[in-house]
This record gives structure tokens, sequence and C-alpha cells, in this order.
């Protein structure tokens, strides 16, 4: 969990240290309140994906080394985890559209 919240933060500071004027004051008017939804959809629906997709990937390598025959009904759930990044991505269109 320290490694997850020590990520987000290395990630995060950059955007603090170069803001420029002109987005604060869009956001201050909340004309860019969308524009920061939208990316906070797919950014965590992202992250959230690449957990699902270490987390099962990893079960599956181990499943597949006691039964290599299982590799075909075990793959699947790794594509519906990567679902999640896409979910994220429409959610993300439709903000910016309506």
């Amino acid at each position: 969990m320290k490694k997850i919240g020590l990520f987000l933060g290395v990630l995060f500071l950059p955007v603090g240290l170069f803001a420029q004027s002109a987005a604060v004051e869009a956001l201050d008017t909340g004309h860019g309140m969308k524009y920061l939804a939208a990316a906070l959809a797919v950014g965590l629906a992202c992250i959230a994906g690449g957990i699902a997709v270490g987390q099962i990937g990893a079960a599956v390598m181990g499943a597949m080394s006691e039964n290599a025959e299982i590799s075909g009904k075990a793959m699947p759930f790794v594509g519906l985890a990567e679902g999640i990044c896409l979910w994220g991505f429409l959610v993300a269109l439709l903000i910016l559209i309506l």
C-alpha cells in the first residue's frame, strides 16, 4: 500500500510544480472541471486495471506451472481486467462530449 501512495505522489508532484496560471483560471471558473473529471476517470481506471492484470497474471502463471492446459480457461480473466481501462476511457469520452 505504501508503494502505491509513493507512486501516486511521484506521479502527481510535477503537475503542481509546472501548473500554468491559465489552467488554474480555467479550473476556477468551472470550465476545466470536466477535463479534470475525465483525466481522473481514465487515470484511476488504468491504475486499477494495471493492478488487476498484475494480480491475475501472476495467478495464471502459477496455475500454468502446475497444469499447462488451464491457460485457455484463465486468460479471458486477464481480458476482463483490461476492460476496466476501456470503461474508464468511455466514461471520460462521455464526460467530454456531454
